[in-house]
């Protein structure tokens, strides 16, 4: 495979709660080997139907913002036509509309090209999947 592009993917425990999961630091990390002070882009993706990708700030409660704002969309009850798993499990399989499993940034230098408040995020609202993959796919 050319040095050109670079992928790898890293699985994640997220557990059995709503999670939003900052994983800007493993992005950055397979950046430094990936990029090696190129420019380029980064692609971050989740293969789940249930779960997305996210820029937003974290540590401040927009994390938990987030996840109440699902709750209010996409609330955990019975009105979903999608009924296997936990009670109102169908809302997950709606939540890759509003928060899509995949995002495209830019790399200057070899480095993640973010605003000072933006983290890359997971979001999982599956309780019934603790273990989650994401591919990260350097283009550059």
């Amino acid at each position: 495979m050319s040095d050109a592009f670079t992928t790898r993917v890293l699985t994640l425990t997220t557990g059995s709660t709503e999670r939003v999961v900052d994983i800007t630091g493993d992005c950055e990390a397979f950046l430094r080997e990936a990029a090696a002070g190129r420019d380029g882009l980064l692609n971050v993706f989740v293969p789940h139907a249930t779960a997305g990708i996210a820029v937003i700030e974290t540590g401040a409660g927009s994390d938990d913002d987030l996840l109440s704002a699902l709750h209010t969309l996409l609330p955990a009850d019975d009105r979903w036509q999608h009924r296997h798993g936990s009670p109102g499990h169908g809302r997950d399989h709606v939540l890759p509309a509003f928060v899509p499993p995949h995002a495209t940034l830019p790399v200057i230098n070899g480095r993640l090209e973010l605003g000072t408040w933006q983290s890359v995020c997971l979001v999982d609202t599956n309780v019934d999947n603790h273990s989650r993959q994401v591919r990260l796919s350097f283009l550059g």
